[in-house]
Protein backbone atom coordinates (compact mmCIF):
# COMPACT_ATOMS: atom_id res chain seq x y z
CA UNK A 1 0.00 0.00 0.00
CA UNK A 2 1.32 3.26 -0.93
CA UNK A 3 2.07 5.58 1.90
CA UNK A 4 2.15 9.41 1.89
CA UNK A 5 4.29 11.63 3.99
CA UNK A 6 2.21 13.84 6.29
CA UNK A 7 4.77 16.63 6.08
CA UNK A 8 4.71 16.75 2.32
CA UNK A 9 0.93 16.74 2.33
CA UNK A 10 0.72 19.71 4.72
CA UNK A 11 3.21 21.84 2.67
CA UNK A 12 1.21 21.26 -0.47
CA UNK A 13 -2.04 22.31 1.23
CA UNK A 14 -0.42 25.44 2.63
CA UNK A 15 0.91 26.41 -0.81
CA UNK A 16 -2.46 25.79 -2.38
CA UNK A 17 -4.08 27.92 0.32
CA UNK A 18 -1.63 30.80 -0.31
CA UNK A 19 -2.24 30.66 -4.06
CA UNK A 20 -5.97 30.79 -3.47
CA UNK A 21 -5.58 33.87 -1.22
CA UNK A 22 -3.45 35.64 -3.84
CA UNK A 23 -6.01 34.79 -6.48
CA UNK A 24 -8.85 36.19 -4.40
CA UNK A 25 -6.82 39.36 -3.66
CA UNK A 26 -6.09 39.81 -7.36
CA UNK A 27 -9.76 39.49 -8.19
CA UNK A 28 -10.66 41.98 -5.46
CA UNK A 29 -8.08 44.46 -6.74
CA UNK A 30 -9.34 44.04 -10.30
CA UNK A 31 -12.92 44.62 -9.22
CA UNK A 32 -11.90 47.66 -7.14
CA UNK A 33 -9.90 49.16 -10.02
CA UNK A 34 -12.75 48.54 -12.43
CA UNK A 35 -15.17 50.21 -10.04
CA UNK A 36 -12.80 53.14 -9.60
CA UNK A 37 -12.39 53.54 -13.37
CA UNK A 38 -16.17 53.35 -13.79
CA UNK A 39 -16.63 56.03 -11.11
CA UNK A 40 -14.01 58.29 -12.76
CA UNK A 41 -15.62 57.88 -16.19
CA UNK A 42 -19.01 58.55 -14.66
CA UNK A 43 -17.76 61.74 -13.03
CA UNK A 44 -16.13 62.85 -16.30
CA UNK A 45 -19.35 62.21 -18.18
CA UNK A 46 -21.36 64.23 -15.64
CA UNK A 47 -18.81 67.05 -15.79
CA UNK A 48 -18.90 67.08 -19.62
CA UNK A 49 -22.71 67.09 -19.56
CA UNK A 50 -22.68 69.99 -17.07
CA UNK A 51 -20.27 72.01 -19.23
CA UNK A 52 -22.35 71.36 -22.34
CA UNK A 53 -25.53 72.53 -20.63
CA UNK A 54 -23.78 75.60 -19.24
CA UNK A 55 -22.43 76.45 -22.71
CA UNK A 56 -25.88 76.12 -24.27
CA UNK A 57 -27.39 78.25 -21.54
CA UNK A 58 -24.80 81.00 -21.99
CA UNK A 59 -25.33 80.93 -25.76
CA UNK A 60 -29.06 81.33 -25.29
CA UNK A 61 -28.52 84.28 -22.97
CA UNK A 62 -26.06 85.85 -25.39
CA UNK A 63 -28.55 85.53 -28.24
CA UNK A 64 -31.31 87.10 -26.22
CA UNK A 65 -29.38 90.32 -25.66
CA UNK A 66 -29.04 91.53 -29.28
CA UNK A 67 -32.45 90.19 -30.29
CA UNK A 68 -34.53 91.53 -27.44
CA UNK A 69 -32.69 93.93 -25.20
CA UNK A 70 -29.92 94.63 -27.72
CA UNK A 71 -26.82 95.82 -25.93
CA UNK A 72 -24.76 98.73 -27.17
CA UNK A 73 -21.43 100.42 -26.93
CA UNK A 74 -20.84 102.33 -23.73
CA UNK A 75 -17.92 104.69 -23.28
CA UNK A 76 -15.87 104.40 -20.09
CA UNK A 77 -17.33 107.62 -18.68
CA UNK A 78 -20.72 105.91 -18.32
CA UNK A 79 -19.28 103.08 -16.23
CA UNK A 80 -20.04 104.90 -12.99
CA UNK A 81 -23.80 104.84 -13.59
CA UNK A 82 -25.96 101.98 -12.36
CA UNK A 83 -26.68 99.77 -15.34
CA UNK A 84 -26.77 96.22 -16.63
CA UNK A 85 -23.54 95.54 -18.53
CA UNK A 86 -22.48 92.84 -20.99
CA UNK A 87 -19.86 92.54 -23.69
CA UNK A 88 -20.66 92.73 -27.41
CA UNK A 89 -19.04 90.70 -30.17
CA UNK A 90 -16.58 93.53 -30.78
CA UNK A 91 -15.54 93.51 -27.13
CA UNK A 92 -17.22 96.82 -26.38
CA UNK A 93 -18.86 97.48 -23.06
CA UNK A 94 -22.63 97.22 -23.44
CA UNK A 95 -25.07 98.89 -21.11
CA UNK A 96 -28.69 99.49 -20.26
CA UNK A 97 -28.98 103.00 -18.79
CA UNK A 98 -31.31 104.13 -16.06
CA UNK A 99 -34.24 106.10 -17.49
CA UNK A 100 -34.12 108.54 -14.56
CA UNK A 101 -30.60 109.51 -15.62
CA UNK A 102 -31.80 110.46 -19.12
CA UNK A 103 -34.80 112.30 -17.71
CA UNK A 104 -32.55 114.35 -15.46
CA UNK A 105 -29.87 115.14 -18.05
CA UNK A 106 -32.42 116.31 -20.67
CA UNK A 107 -34.25 118.50 -18.14
CA UNK A 108 -37.24 116.16 -18.37
CA UNK A 109 -37.00 116.18 -22.17
CA UNK A 110 -37.64 119.89 -22.35
CA UNK A 111 -38.37 121.32 -25.79
CA UNK A 112 -35.43 123.71 -25.46
CA UNK A 113 -33.14 120.67 -25.71
CA UNK A 114 -34.63 119.34 -28.96
CA UNK A 115 -31.97 118.92 -31.65
CA UNK A 116 -34.26 117.52 -34.33
CA UNK A 117 -37.22 115.32 -35.13
CA UNK A 118 -37.49 111.94 -36.83
CA UNK A 119 -40.22 109.60 -37.96
CA UNK A 120 -40.89 108.14 -34.49
CA UNK A 121 -39.80 110.92 -32.14
CA UNK A 122 -37.33 113.66 -31.21
CA UNK A 123 -33.61 113.89 -30.54
CA UNK A 124 -32.58 115.79 -27.41
CA UNK A 125 -29.33 117.23 -26.19
CA UNK A 126 -28.26 115.99 -22.76
CA UNK A 127 -25.43 116.98 -20.46
CA UNK A 128 -23.89 114.20 -18.38
CA UNK A 129 -21.33 114.47 -15.59
CA UNK A 130 -18.18 116.47 -16.37
CA UNK A 131 -20.29 118.55 -18.79
CA UNK A 132 -20.12 115.85 -21.45
CA UNK A 133 -22.82 116.49 -24.06
CA UNK A 134 -24.62 113.63 -25.80
CA UNK A 135 -27.66 113.18 -28.05
CA UNK A 136 -30.67 111.18 -26.83
CA UNK A 137 -33.12 109.87 -29.43
CA UNK A 138 -36.56 109.22 -27.98
CA UNK A 139 -38.69 106.72 -29.91
CA UNK A 140 -42.40 106.34 -29.31
CA UNK A 141 -42.74 102.62 -29.97
CA UNK A 142 -46.52 102.41 -30.09
CA UNK A 143 -46.32 100.37 -33.30
CA UNK A 144 -44.54 97.10 -33.99
CA UNK A 145 -42.45 98.74 -36.74
CA UNK A 146 -41.05 101.34 -34.35
CA UNK A 147 -40.11 98.68 -31.82
CA UNK A 148 -38.38 96.60 -34.48
CA UNK A 149 -36.40 99.59 -35.72
CA UNK A 150 -35.21 100.32 -32.18
CA UNK A 151 -34.07 96.74 -31.63
CA UNK A 152 -32.48 96.63 -35.09
CA UNK A 153 -30.50 99.83 -34.62
CA UNK A 154 -29.23 98.98 -31.16
CA UNK A 155 -28.37 95.42 -32.17
CA UNK A 156 -26.41 96.50 -35.26
CA UNK A 157 -24.60 99.52 -33.86
CA UNK A 158 -23.51 97.63 -30.75
CA UNK A 159 -21.26 95.58 -33.02
CA UNK A 160 -20.12 98.30 -35.43
CA UNK A 161 -17.15 100.56 -34.77
CA UNK A 162 -15.88 102.88 -37.49
CA UNK A 163 -14.83 106.56 -37.60
CA UNK A 164 -17.58 107.28 -40.17
CA UNK A 165 -20.40 105.48 -38.36
CA UNK A 166 -22.16 107.10 -35.40
CA UNK A 167 -21.11 105.79 -31.98
CA UNK A 168 -23.90 104.55 -29.73
CA UNK A 169 -23.33 105.17 -26.02
CA UNK A 170 -26.33 103.74 -24.22
CA UNK A 171 -30.02 102.87 -24.34
CA UNK A 172 -33.01 102.81 -22.04
CA UNK A 173 -36.67 101.77 -21.89
CA UNK A 174 -39.63 103.43 -20.20
CA UNK A 175 -43.11 102.10 -20.96
CA UNK A 176 -43.72 102.42 -24.71
CA UNK A 177 -40.78 104.78 -25.10
CA UNK A 178 -37.29 103.70 -26.13
CA UNK A 179 -34.16 105.82 -25.86
CA UNK A 180 -30.82 105.61 -27.64
CA UNK A 181 -27.85 107.72 -26.54
CA UNK A 182 -25.26 108.76 -29.14
CA UNK A 183 -22.18 110.89 -29.31
CA UNK A 184 -23.24 114.49 -29.95
CA UNK A 185 -22.58 115.74 -33.49
CA UNK A 186 -22.20 119.47 -33.02
CA UNK A 187 -22.79 120.51 -36.64
CA UNK A 188 -26.02 118.61 -37.02
CA UNK A 189 -27.04 116.86 -40.21
CA UNK A 190 -25.86 117.45 -43.75
CA UNK A 191 -29.48 118.20 -44.66
CA UNK A 192 -29.62 121.06 -42.14
CA UNK A 193 -26.29 122.45 -43.35
CA UNK A 194 -27.32 122.35 -47.02
CA UNK A 195 -31.01 123.19 -46.88
CA UNK A 196 -31.37 124.96 -43.53
CA UNK A 197 -31.02 128.68 -42.72
CA UNK A 198 -27.33 128.89 -43.74
CA UNK A 199 -28.01 127.31 -47.16
CA UNK A 200 -24.65 125.56 -47.26
CA UNK A 201 -22.54 128.67 -46.65
CA UNK A 202 -20.35 126.79 -44.14
CA UNK A 203 -19.49 124.09 -46.69
CA UNK A 204 -16.74 124.93 -49.15
CA UNK A 205 -16.05 122.79 -52.23
CA UNK A 206 -13.30 120.85 -50.48
CA UNK A 207 -15.41 120.45 -47.34
CA UNK A 208 -18.22 118.97 -49.45
CA UNK A 209 -15.80 116.56 -51.09
CA UNK A 210 -14.54 115.54 -47.63
CA UNK A 211 -18.12 114.83 -46.52
CA UNK A 212 -18.70 112.74 -49.65
CA UNK A 213 -15.47 110.83 -49.00
CA UNK A 214 -16.35 110.22 -45.32
CA UNK A 215 -19.79 108.95 -46.34
CA UNK A 216 -18.26 106.61 -48.94
CA UNK A 217 -15.83 105.28 -46.32
CA UNK A 218 -18.69 104.54 -43.92
CA UNK A 219 -20.63 102.73 -46.64
CA UNK A 220 -17.58 100.79 -47.76
CA UNK A 221 -17.13 99.54 -44.21
CA UNK A 222 -20.75 98.32 -44.14
CA UNK A 223 -20.58 96.72 -47.59
CA UNK A 224 -17.07 95.28 -47.64
CA UNK A 225 -15.84 94.82 -44.07
CA UNK A 226 -18.94 93.75 -42.13
CA UNK A 227 -19.69 90.04 -42.17
CA UNK A 228 -22.42 89.63 -43.24
CA UNK A 229 -22.70 92.77 -45.39
CA UNK A 230 -24.87 95.54 -43.93
CA UNK A 231 -27.19 97.46 -46.29
CA UNK A 232 -28.15 100.80 -44.75
CA UNK A 233 -31.40 101.12 -46.75
CA UNK A 234 -32.09 104.71 -45.67
CA UNK A 235 -29.03 106.72 -46.66
CA UNK A 236 -29.91 110.41 -47.04
CA UNK A 237 -28.52 113.81 -46.10
CA UNK A 238 -30.51 113.91 -42.84
CA UNK A 239 -28.87 110.64 -41.77
CA UNK A 240 -25.34 111.95 -42.39
CA UNK A 241 -24.26 113.77 -39.24
CA UNK A 242 -21.34 116.19 -38.87
CA UNK A 243 -19.15 116.62 -35.80
CA UNK A 244 -17.42 119.82 -34.71
CA UNK A 245 -14.73 119.30 -37.39
CA UNK A 246 -17.28 118.41 -40.10
CA UNK A 247 -16.31 114.75 -40.05
CA UNK A 248 -19.30 112.88 -41.51
CA UNK A 249 -20.83 109.81 -39.86
CA UNK A 250 -23.66 107.54 -40.97
CA UNK A 251 -26.59 107.35 -38.54
CA UNK A 252 -30.11 105.93 -38.16
CA UNK A 253 -29.76 102.19 -38.73
CA UNK A 254 -33.37 101.32 -37.93
CA UNK A 255 -34.07 100.08 -41.47
CA UNK A 256 -30.64 98.53 -42.09
CA UNK A 257 -30.42 94.82 -42.82
CA UNK A 258 -27.66 92.24 -42.81
CA UNK A 259 -27.34 90.68 -46.24
CA UNK A 260 -28.06 86.96 -46.06
CA UNK A 261 -29.96 87.02 -42.77
CA UNK A 262 -33.36 87.58 -44.30
CA UNK A 263 -35.14 87.50 -47.64
CA UNK A 264 -34.50 90.98 -48.99
CA UNK A 265 -37.06 90.59 -51.75
CA UNK A 266 -39.86 90.13 -49.20
CA UNK A 267 -38.98 93.17 -47.11
CA UNK A 268 -41.57 95.87 -46.55
CA UNK A 269 -40.78 98.77 -48.88
CA UNK A 270 -39.12 101.45 -46.77
CA UNK A 271 -36.96 104.49 -47.38
CA UNK A 272 -37.27 108.15 -48.31
CA UNK A 273 -38.70 109.46 -51.56
CA UNK A 274 -35.96 110.76 -53.82
CA UNK A 275 -33.29 108.40 -52.44
CA UNK A 276 -34.93 105.03 -53.11
CA UNK A 277 -33.37 103.13 -56.02
CA UNK A 278 -35.74 102.39 -58.96
CA UNK A 279 -35.37 98.59 -58.76
CA UNK A 280 -36.27 98.62 -55.07
CA UNK A 281 -39.17 101.02 -55.57
CA UNK A 282 -40.64 99.11 -58.52
CA UNK A 283 -39.68 95.48 -57.91
CA UNK A 284 -38.63 95.36 -54.25
CA UNK A 285 -35.13 94.20 -55.21
CA UNK A 286 -32.59 95.33 -52.60
CA UNK A 287 -28.78 95.07 -52.84
CA UNK A 288 -25.77 97.12 -51.81
CA UNK A 289 -26.21 98.94 -55.14
CA UNK A 290 -29.37 100.47 -53.63
CA UNK A 291 -27.14 102.28 -51.13
CA UNK A 292 -24.88 103.38 -54.01
CA UNK A 293 -27.89 104.97 -55.74
CA UNK A 294 -28.77 106.90 -52.57
CA UNK A 295 -25.14 107.99 -52.27
CA UNK A 296 -25.35 109.37 -55.81
CA UNK A 297 -28.36 111.48 -54.81
CA UNK A 298 -26.45 112.82 -51.77
CA UNK A 299 -23.54 113.66 -54.08
CA UNK A 300 -25.93 115.66 -56.26
CA UNK A 301 -27.15 117.53 -53.19
CA UNK A 302 -23.57 118.47 -52.34
CA UNK A 303 -22.89 119.49 -55.93
CA UNK A 304 -26.08 121.39 -56.74
CA UNK A 305 -27.40 122.50 -53.34
CA UNK A 306 -30.88 121.26 -54.26
CA UNK A 307 -33.20 118.92 -52.36
CA UNK A 308 -33.70 115.39 -53.74
CA UNK A 309 -37.35 116.17 -54.50
CA UNK A 310 -38.66 119.70 -55.01
CA UNK A 311 -42.25 120.87 -55.38
CA UNK A 312 -43.07 122.65 -58.62
CA UNK A 313 -46.76 122.94 -57.78
CA UNK A 314 -49.08 121.65 -55.04
CA UNK A 315 -49.57 118.39 -56.91
CA UNK A 316 -46.34 118.26 -58.91
CA UNK A 317 -42.83 117.32 -57.76
CA UNK A 318 -39.53 117.05 -59.56
CA UNK A 319 -36.68 114.67 -58.76
CA UNK A 320 -33.16 116.05 -58.67
CA UNK A 321 -32.07 112.99 -60.68
CA UNK A 322 -34.58 113.66 -63.47
CA UNK A 323 -33.76 117.36 -63.54
CA UNK A 324 -29.97 117.09 -63.37
CA UNK A 325 -29.15 114.01 -65.46
CA UNK A 326 -29.26 115.71 -68.91
CA UNK A 327 -27.07 118.59 -67.69
CA UNK A 328 -24.53 116.59 -65.71
CA UNK A 329 -22.97 115.16 -68.88
CA UNK A 330 -22.93 118.50 -70.71
CA UNK A 331 -19.72 120.32 -69.80
CA UNK A 332 -21.07 123.64 -71.05
CA UNK A 333 -24.18 123.45 -68.82
CA UNK A 334 -22.74 121.79 -65.71
CA UNK A 335 -20.94 124.86 -64.24
CA UNK A 336 -24.22 126.81 -64.44
CA UNK A 337 -26.23 124.41 -62.28
CA UNK A 338 -23.67 124.12 -59.45
CA UNK A 339 -24.72 125.44 -56.03
CA UNK A 340 -24.16 129.24 -56.20
CA UNK A 341 -22.35 129.05 -52.83
CA UNK A 342 -19.46 127.10 -54.39
CA UNK A 343 -19.77 128.22 -58.01
CA UNK A 344 -16.40 129.03 -59.62
CA UNK A 345 -14.48 127.87 -56.51
CA UNK A 346 -13.29 124.52 -57.83
CA UNK A 347 -11.07 123.16 -60.57
CA UNK A 348 -13.44 122.42 -63.48
CA UNK A 349 -11.66 119.14 -64.10
CA UNK A 350 -12.55 118.06 -60.57
CA UNK A 351 -16.13 119.21 -61.07
CA UNK A 352 -16.48 117.05 -64.18
CA UNK A 353 -15.02 114.06 -62.31
CA UNK A 354 -17.46 114.35 -59.43
CA UNK A 355 -20.38 114.78 -61.83
CA UNK A 356 -19.26 111.64 -63.68
CA UNK A 357 -19.19 109.66 -60.40
CA UNK A 358 -22.69 110.92 -59.54
CA UNK A 359 -24.03 109.94 -62.98
CA UNK A 360 -22.68 106.39 -62.56
CA UNK A 361 -24.18 106.05 -59.08
CA UNK A 362 -27.70 107.06 -60.18
CA UNK A 363 -27.88 104.76 -63.19
CA UNK A 364 -31.35 103.13 -63.39
CA UNK A 365 -29.79 99.72 -63.99
CA UNK A 366 -28.06 98.56 -60.76
CA UNK A 367 -25.42 96.50 -62.62
CA UNK A 368 -24.17 99.72 -64.26
CA UNK A 369 -23.53 101.38 -60.90
CA UNK A 370 -20.05 101.09 -59.40
CA UNK A 371 -19.24 99.40 -56.10
CA UNK A 372 -18.84 101.87 -53.26
CA UNK A 373 -15.15 100.89 -53.12
CA UNK A 374 -14.71 102.19 -56.68
CA UNK A 375 -16.50 105.41 -55.74
CA UNK A 376 -14.19 105.81 -52.76
CA UNK A 377 -11.08 105.42 -54.91
CA UNK A 378 -12.43 108.05 -57.33
CA UNK A 379 -12.99 110.61 -54.56
CA UNK A 380 -9.74 110.23 -52.61
CA UNK A 381 -7.61 112.20 -55.17
CA UNK A 382 -10.11 115.10 -55.07
CA UNK A 383 -9.86 115.72 -51.32
CA UNK A 384 -6.91 117.66 -49.80
CA UNK A 385 -4.44 115.71 -47.67
CA UNK A 386 -5.35 117.68 -44.55
CA UNK A 387 -9.00 116.64 -45.02
CA UNK A 388 -8.28 112.94 -45.45
CA UNK A 389 -7.57 112.66 -49.18
CA UNK A 390 -4.41 112.67 -51.28
CA UNK A 391 -4.75 116.01 -53.10
CA UNK A 392 -1.95 118.49 -52.43
CA UNK A 393 -3.30 122.01 -52.68
CA UNK A 394 -0.87 124.85 -53.32
CA UNK A 395 -1.19 127.62 -50.70
CA UNK A 396 -3.07 130.62 -52.02
CA UNK A 397 -0.95 133.71 -52.72
CA UNK A 398 -2.22 136.82 -50.92
CA UNK A 399 -3.28 139.64 -53.25
CA UNK A 400 -0.72 142.39 -53.86
CA UNK A 401 -1.62 145.76 -52.32
CA UNK A 402 -1.20 148.27 -55.16
CA UNK A 403 -1.09 151.19 -52.72
CA UNK A 404 2.23 150.07 -51.30
CA UNK A 405 5.16 151.84 -53.11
Amino acid sequence: MATFSPGVQMGSDEQEHKMDSHHRMLIALTVACSALVAIIFGLLFLWFFYLKRSHKSSNKNAKKIPDTENGLVLSPFLGKFNSVRIVSKKGSVVSFLDYKLLEKTTDNFHESNILGEGGFGCVYKARLDDNLEVAVKKLDCLTQDAGKEFENEVGLLSNIQHPNVITILGYSVDGDSRFIVYELMHNGSLETQLHGPTRGSALTWYMRMKIALDTARGLEYLHEHCNPTVIHRDLKSSNILLDSNFNAKLSDFGLAIMDGTQNKNNLKLSGTLGYVAPEYLLDGKLTDKSDVYAFGVVLLELLLGRRPVEKLAPSQCQSIVTWAMPQLTDRSKLPNIVDPVIKNTMDLKHLYQVAAVAVLCIQPEPSYRPLITDVLHSLVPLVPVELGGTLRVAPSVPPVDSTVP
